[in-house]
C-alpha cells in the first residue's frame, strides 16, 4: 500500500488531550501515538491504556495511525505489543520500532504481530516501520530493510544516533557549531543509507525530528535537506511544525507542469519514432521520464 507521509506528528501516550487535539484538528498525513521516549516509566500502562481508547474512539479520518511501541530491549515492549493489538490492532496501520539494530529485531516484532492477528482475526496485516538511529542500524540497514514483507518505511533517528556514534549535538536533528565546523553534512552517511535501503526494497523512508520548534528556519533548512535526499516526509513533534512539512515534501505547482511538459514531449517524439526528445533546451530521456513520473505520482497521491 502507497501511503501519503509528508508529515508524521508525535503525540505522547501520556497525553489523551493531546491526541484527541491532534486527531480533531492536526494537519498531519500520520499521527504517531508514542510508547517510548515521551512516557516516562510509570505511565507505560496508563498510556497503553490512552493508546487502545484513543484507537478505538477517534476517528482518525486519512491520516495513517501509527503507534510507537519501546525498545525491544527493554521490558515495556512486548506488553505494547499485546495489549496494543490485540486490543485495537484492527484500527492500527503500523508499529513503529525503535533502534532497530539488525534483522532479527524485525523478525520478532512480526512473529508477534502474524500470532495476535491470527488468533484475534484480523484480516487487514499491520505494517512495521523501523527506526534507524544506531551504529548497528546503520551498518546493518540493507538487512533490516529486507527483513519482512511486513516492512513499510525506514525511519532515521538523529537524536539517538548521535548518542549511539558519540556525536557531540546539543539538540535533536538541529543545526549546531558543530555543523558549522565539519567540512560536509554530518548526517549525510546515514541519511543516504536510509533512504538506498528503502527504496532498494520498495519501503518508504522518513526523515527525524527537529527538537527546536520554535526555530522554523532551521526546520525549513532540515526538510529541504530530507527532500533533497529522497525522503518522503518529516517526523514533527509539533503542530506548527506540520505546514511547512508538507509543503516541502510536496511537489511545487511548477514542478508538476514542467513534470507533464516533459511527459507531453517524450510522449510526442516517440509517437514520430524518435527515442529522446528535446524540451526546454534539455534532452529527455527515458531516464527523464522517471524522473518526472516519480513527481506526477506523488501529486497524485497527495490528491487522492
Amino acid at each position: 500500500m502507497v501511503r501519503l507521509t509528508r508529515s508524521m506528528l508525535f503525540v505522547p501516550a501520556s497525553r489523551p488531550d493531546m491526541i484527541e487535539k491532534a486527531v480533531a484538528r492536526s494537519g498531519a498525513d500520520a499521527i504517531c501515538l508514542d510508547l517510548e521516549d515521551s512516557v516516562s516509566a510509570d505511565e507505560k500502562a496508563a498510556g497503553r491504556a490512552n493508546v487502545i481508547r484513543a484507537l478505538q474512539q477517534h476517528d482518525f479520518g486519512r491520516r495513517v495511525r501509527i503507534v510507537r511501541i519501546n525498545g525491544l530491549d527493554t521490558p515495556y515492549a512486548y506488553r505494547d505489543v499485546i495489549d496494543v493489538v490485540e486490543a485495537a490492532g484492527d484500527r492500527l496501520d503500523l508499529l513503529m520500532v525503535p533502534k532497530v539494530g539488525s534483522a532479527s529485531d524485525v523478525l520478532f516484532v512480526d512473529t508477534l504481530l502474524t500470532q495476535i492477528e491470527g488468533h484475534r482475526g484480523f484480516t487487514q496485516r499491520i505494517g512495521i516501520e523501523a527506526q534507524i538511529e544506531n551504529a548497528r542500524g546503520f551498518l546493518y540497514a540493507r538487512e533490516i530493510a529486507s527483513a519482512s514483507p511486513r516492512l513499510d518505511a525506514l525511519i532515521f533517528g538523529p537524536g539517538d544516533y548521535a548518542a549511539s556514534m558519540q556525536m557531540p549535538s546539543s539538540g535533536v536533528g538541529e543545526f549546531d557549531e558543530h555543523d558549522a565546523l565539519y567540512p560536509g553534512h554530518r548526517w549525510h552517511a546515514v541519511m543516504h543509507t536510509v533512504v538506498a535501503s528503502a527504496r532498494a526494497n520498495g519501503l518508504r523512508c522518513m526523515d527525524g525530528p527537529y527538537a527546536s520548534y520554535k526555530d522554523a528556519e532551521g526546520f525549513e533548512k532540515s526538510c529541504r535537506i530530507a527532500r533533497a535526499m529522497g525522503f518522503d516526509g518529516k517526523q514533527c513533534i509539533h503542530p506548527s511544525q506540520l505546514a511547512m512539512a508538507n509543503a516541502v515534501f510536496a511537489p511545487s505547482d511548477d514542478d508538476v507542469k514542467k513534470a507533464a511538459a516533459v511527459v507531453a514531449a517524450y510522449e510526442a517524439a516517440a509517437a514520430g519514432g524518435q527515442g529522446a526528445a528535446g524540451h526546454g533546451g534539455q534532452m529527455i530521456d527515458m531516464a527523464s521520464i522517471r524522473m518526472a513520473q516519480t513527481v506526477l505520482e506523488r501529486q497524485k497521491l497527495i490528491n487522492s
